[in-house]
């Protein structure tokens, strides 16, 4: 998915979450998952990619991880929850 994309990386179920932004889902979820960068989703092992919404525009984007980042975990998990029930991880499906 080379597009515009907010998505939400997960450690596990109900784990520890990370709320990004990217031009190019598929490369940046790579990353993330063979750690290749330091950071937050490396220190806490968020490798699943369990909720994402493609944008047309990257400001537009920006703009929902903005409102997503500000909005409690409940809320997260309440996205999460509807797009994932079952908390599987979306990368294999990118491709």
């Amino acid at each position: 998915m080379r597009a515009p994309a907010v998505y939400i990386m997960a450690s596990r179920r109900n784990g520890t979450l990370y709320t990004g932004v990217t031009a190019d889902l598929a490369r940046r979820v790579y990353e993330h998952r063979e750690a290749l960068h330091p950071g937050f989703t490396r220190r806490y092992g968020c490798k699943l990619l369990v909720w994402y919404e493609g944008y047309p525009t990257m400001s537009e984007a920006i703009a929902r991880e903005k409102q997503i980042k500000a909005g409690s975990r409940t809320r997260k998990l309440a996205l999460i929850e509807a797009m994932n029930p079952d908390w599987r991880d979306l990368y294999p499906g990118l491709a």
